[in-house]
């Protein structure tokens, strides 16, 4: 695989679960199959929408390998680390490379409101521990610890320091990265409301969340606006809005997931300390999605087949 791959829509993909909350892997292979049939260009595990939080470090390390198996080369998978601990999560890094991991997707520590120096030294010492390419996900907003512009400049002595999931919210920060560091590091919008404007700025790929239930929109959005299609992508992001703006719930997950089984992509089940959404809250939210079901455009043809940018 060309370890150049940093562009494209990447599926922070849901863990499925049972209704006994136990790993659900045929459900994940199905969601998985969904993506890629919809022309995804990577798929990444283990993340905040994965539930990564709830999960044991052996289940984390089962999704990757079945993950891997299923996938089967047709597109990079990437690993999320969101750990407490240096040590951890250097441990964790080395795993999923003998795993067959394509690249890592690292949070900043997790819990600890660490210091810049900490910070750089953490992302430092697992850059040096793998050979894996890494995205650094940028997003202070849920995790308080922002990586600044003067973080990433002490970060790009480390060649395998590759990528940035920019979720600070602010789309300026695409154009400020690019201003200071050229195309040194492979840019992607994290934010789904924002994930259009963010792609029109020189954002690379988008890390997104809704694409799990409607994926071939996602990347029909990403495609046209690399092809120059503005006004067919806008057009589409129009009627997407109020789906995307389901990922920027602090209940991102139950949302998404009631989506995907809207849509047949996916199931409710979530594992506590989440709930399954119910009453006038659950109403809501399927509101937005059959309104959105019940006009959903037809895409320009063949517009998430468009060639991978």
């Amino acid at each position: 695989m060309n370890k150049d791959f940093w562009a494209g829509v990447f599926p922070a993909i849901t863990t499925k679960f049972t209704s006994e909350e136990e790993l659900d892997l045929p459900a994940c292979n199905k969601g998985i199959e969904a993506q890629l049939e919809a022309g995804v260009d990577g798929i990444v595990i283990g993340g905040s929408l994965g539930e990564a939080s709830t999960l044991t470090e052996e289940e984390k390390f089962i999704l990757l390998a079945e993950t891997i198996k299923t996938v089967a080369g047709r597109v990079p998978v990437i690993f999320s680390i969101a750990e407490q601990g240096t040590k951890v999560a250097v441990s964790h890094a080395k795993k999923a490379e003998e795993l067959g991991a394509s690249g890592l997707m690292i949070l900043p520590p997790l819990r600890y409101y660490a210091s810049a120096e900490e910070t750089v030294a953490y992302f430092s010492e697992i850059a040096k521990s793998t050979s894996l390419p890494i995205m650094i996900y940028n997003n202070p907003v849920d995790y308080k610890i922002h990586v600044t512009l003067e973080m990433f400049a002490e970060l790009e002595q480390y060649a395998n320091i590759v990528a940035v999931k920019e979720s600070t919210r602010d789309i300026s920060n695409v154009t400020r990265m690019l201003n200071r560091f050229g195309k040194r590091f492979k840019i992607f919008t994290g934010v789904d409301p924002l994930a259009l404007e963010s792609i029109v700025a020189g954002a690379d790929g988008w890390i997104a969340g809704l694409v799990d239930a409607f994926p071939k929109e996602t990347v029909a959005i990403f495609r046209l606006v690399k092809a120059g299609r503005i006004d067919e992508a806008i057009a589409i992001n129009r009627w997407f809005m109020p789906l995307l703006d389901l990922d920027i719930h602090p209940k991102l997950v139950q949302y998404i997931k009631l989506a995907e089984a809207a849509t047949g992509t996916g199931t409710e089940n979530v594992r506590a300390p989440r709930l399954k959404l119910t009453g006038k809250e659950r109403e809501s939210v399927l509101k937005v999605i059959n309104d959105a079901l019940a006009v959903r455009p037809a895409l320009p043809e063949g517009s998430w087949g468009l060639a991978k940018i």
